[in-house]
């Protein structure tokens, strides 16, 4: 084959494939449910049912903290986890946000006789609560978390790391506090 056929016969391969290309669409697959529904799927409900499902299985009223911290929250769901035996029930509160993932914070409770021990070796830091009790402060598996026990519940308050520099220990500790708060008369 001479020079001149090989170029032409290149040439119009070339042109033959690039109008034969077209313009690709690209069709969007399922959207991602919004979070209440992947939340439901997973059993959370309403804060108040599941606080209602606890007190009614453990015949005890639940305290929550009035305070949150100070970060933007879209959605706050509960659940309460009644597994085989007492041992491992509790109560789980979670606050996210759906345009921030590291606003993440959660609230879990479990009654003090099946308390989770803590081991010194991951404590950072020992505040004491208002109410006199201590409170362990922790990092457990990229969250900062509060330990602390209140009216027969153990608490632990957990936020996630990437915030620490908007949700110090002190505020977990305010936190705490705000549990069963009672504003003083004025006189």
């Amino acid at each position: 084959m001479n020079k001149d056929a090989l170029i032409l016969l290149l040439l119009s391969g070339a042109l033959f494939l690039g109008t034969e290309t077209g313009a690709a669409y690209a069709v969007p697959s399922d959207t991602p449910p919004p979070l209440e529904e992947v939340f439901t799927e997973i059993g959370y409900k309403t804060v108040p049912e599941a606080v209602n499902e606890l007190e009614k299985h453990f015949e005890q009223s639940l305290k929550l903290p009035l305070r949150v911290p100070p970060i933007e929250f879209t959605h706050c769901v509960g659940r309460f986890s009644n597994l085989e035996g007492e041992v491992n029930d509790s109560f789980e509160m979670k606050y996210i946000s759906d345009k921030h993932p590291e606003n993440h914070y959660k609230i879990n409770v479990r009654p003090v006789k099946h308390k989770i021990q803590m081991k010194d070796i991951h404590v950072l830091k020992t505040f004491e609560l208002r109410n006199e009790n201590k409170a362990l402060y922790m990092t457990i598996s990229g969250f900062n978390v509060l330990v602390f026990e209140k009216d027969n519940w153990q608490y632990m308050l957990s936020i996630d790391n990437r915030v620490s520099d908007k949700v110090t220990p002190e505020i977990l500790v305010e936190i705490a506090d705000s549990i069963g708060y009672v504003p003083q008369r004025k006189k």
